[in-house]
């Protein structure tokens, strides 16, 4: 019954927010999240990681960039009934677009990852600009009712798959790599399997997945940075990482994970304001 109701709550917000301007609908979805979101438990918890990350800010700067945060969040959530329309409008930017272009389509398969940060989901929607298909590899919603409708939202943005993280999909995103693809994977989140290394100058479980394939398969991979401009319009830069080629597989996975989270961290130091500090990163 609580899985349909927040289904049925979905729906009616969805039906608002694809009735309204887009403008519109994503200022109003930021300022109900900004207002509502400091009475939950996550508020807590960004407030906990905000401090651990900047340790010298005052209560009301951790404040201020929690309640940032959460307009963030509560505009990418407007904006995600409304996709469709933002990847077939010039919202989005591509720093360097020739020179990215020319290097991505030199590739024979690469990894893209990217942080919830600015809206996630454009750095599909800008790779789809580049002219590149891609698959992306999403984590579940414990509501499965909501988790088809989401998925069905986020379907068109990656044309070559976009598959559930579960035990056989790291075989499958191989094999497609491997064959000449572009997987895009979300490479921020705690992973309790992962590898240990440095984000904020604490050790972080991390998402090796990303290096393991490209130390594998010899493959590049980068780190794209998605930023909020005004009147939702997104603005992306792309970072190749230092691929560490050693031949200790082992290390040389250790060595690139913490290279990608280095940059993800670097990006997150340049707007903090617009990266999902709510999500448990460190062991909280």
């Amino acid at each position: 019954m609580r899985y349909r109701l927040e289904y049925e709550l979905y729906r009616l917000f969805a039906v608002v927010m694809r009735a309204l301007p887009l403008e519109t609908a994503s200022q109003l979805s930021g300022m109900i999240w900004r207002w509502g979101a400091p009475f939950t438990r996550r508020h807590r918890r960004a407030l906990e990681q905000i401090s651990i990350a900047y340790p010298n800010l005052t209560n009301e700067e951790r404040v201020l960039l929690a309640s940032q945060m959460w307009e963030t969040m509560g505009r990418v959530f407007a904006e995600s009934f409304r996709l469709s329309e933002i990847m077939q409008s010039n919202r989005v930017t591509i720093e360097n677009y020739d020179v990215v272009a020319a290097r991505l389509q030199s590739c024979n398969g690469f990894i893209a990852c990217s942080a919830h940060q600015g809206n996630w989901e454009v750095a599909a929607i800008g790779l789809m600009h580049l002219g590149i298909p891609a698959a992306g590899i999403y984590r579940q919603l414990k509501n499965p009712l909501v988790d088809a409708l989401l998925r069905e939202q986020r379907a068109p943005l990656y044309p070559n798959g976009l598959f559930p993280k579960v035990r056989s999909t790291a075989l499958i995103a191989t094999r497609y790599v491997k064959s000449g693809g572009a997987l895009a994977v979300m490479a921020d989140l705690r992973e309790l399997t992962g590898i240990k290394v440095p984000f904020f100058g604490r050790p972080a479980a991390s998402n090796p997945f990303p290096a393991m394939l490209a130390v594998t398969l010899d493959k590049p991979v980068f780190v794209a940075h998605v930023m909020r401009e005004p009147n939702v319009h997104f603005h992306i830069r792309l970072e190749e990482v230092a691929v560490s080629r050693t031949g200790n597989r082992e290390d040389d996975i250790l060595v690139t994970t913490a290279a990608i989270q280095a940059i993800i961290e670097k990006n997150i130091r340049t707007r903090p304001g617009e990266w999902m500090w709510s999500h448990r990163r460190w062991s909280l």
